[in-house]
């Protein structure tokens, strides 16, 4: 893929969207619930910006996507920080952050919080095929002195601290998720597009943000949403989604989720014993 220099694409007919900055970091956690998420570990940098066109806006965002793909096929398995906020019931919830292990075959997912102080300590497994589908959970403190312990992972008691369950963890999902919907939307030919080169906890990427101005139908997920495409390993390291504005003063819209993956290593050689619990 060529050297891009701040590429923005928009909707035919339609004016360029000015970018806001995004916010940071993020995510809850409660006892024995724990599940996806990431915000971040530095603010991006300000992009510098000279204009190309494309025959679709989301022709490029698909192309990284493609790379992606390419690039998480080659992955065995891989560790980072991963760092989540969300909007739970309304609120925002204080940031977690959790060191995050995980195998592509089988999917298996390995966290161990580190904040909030609150779940510090506190850990979940999950492997695809095994414990009949259940995750393992262990919380901190007396609550866990019992050990590990099954959970469905449909289980209300997951939900009530977070938006997604663990089988939607990890950078294999976002490639999946997103790479489905921006498919969608190239159809539709109604999204407006941003591509930028951006940095990212120090790591030159390619920012990707998508804006909805309506939604007729009820056909698009978010308002906004705003994707990292680290520009060695070409895999997404970061994603932001937003609602659509309920006031005035939310002209990048209301903020829902954002998740991240900083300090990423890929094919590390993870043992079976990190799986199992």
């Amino acid at each position: 893929m060529r050297r891009l220099h701040r590429l923005l694409v928009t909707s035919a007919g339609r004016h360029p969207v000015k970018c806001g900055r995004p916010l940071l970091y993020g995510g809850i956690i409660g006892l024995l619930v724990l599940l996806l998420g990431a915000g971040q570990i530095s603010s991006p940098s300000v992009p510098s910006s000279p204009v190309a066109a494309a025959a679709n806006p989301l022709d490029l965002p698909l192309r990284l996507i493609a790379e992606a793909r390419q690039s998480y096929q080659t992955t065995r398995d891989y560790t980072c920080m991963f760092v989540k906020r969300e909007r739970i019931r309304g609120a925002v919830q204080p940031d977690n952050v959790i060191i995050f292990k995980a195998r592509t075959q089988p999917f298996s997912v390995y966290m161990r919080w580190l904040k909030p102080a609150p779940v510090v300590g506190q850990e979940a497994c999950y492997v695809d095929g095994r414990n009949k589908g259940m995750l393992r959970a262990h919380s901190p403190g007396l609550i866990g002195a019992v050990g590990f312990i099954s959970l469905d992972i449909q289980d209300p008691r997951c939900f009530e601290n977070s938006r997604h369950p663990i089988t939607e963890a990890g950078i294999g999902h976002m490639i999946d998720v997103y790479g489905r919907r921006w498919e969608f939307e190239s159809r539709l030919n109604r999204t407006q597009v941003q591509v930028a080169e951006y940095v990212y906890n120090k790591r030159p990427c390619f920012r990707v943000e998508t804006r909805h101005p309506d939604n007729p139908g009820k056909q698009f997920h978010f308002y906004r949403s705003v994707v990292y495409f680290d520009r060695e390993n070409r895999l997404p390291i970061r994603a932001e989604n937003y609602d659509w504005p309920h006031s005035a003063s939310e002209p990048n819209g209301l903020f829902l989720e954002s998740y991240s993956y900083p300090e990423l290593r890929l094919n590390v050689n993870l043992p079976d014993a990190t799986f199992e619990h």
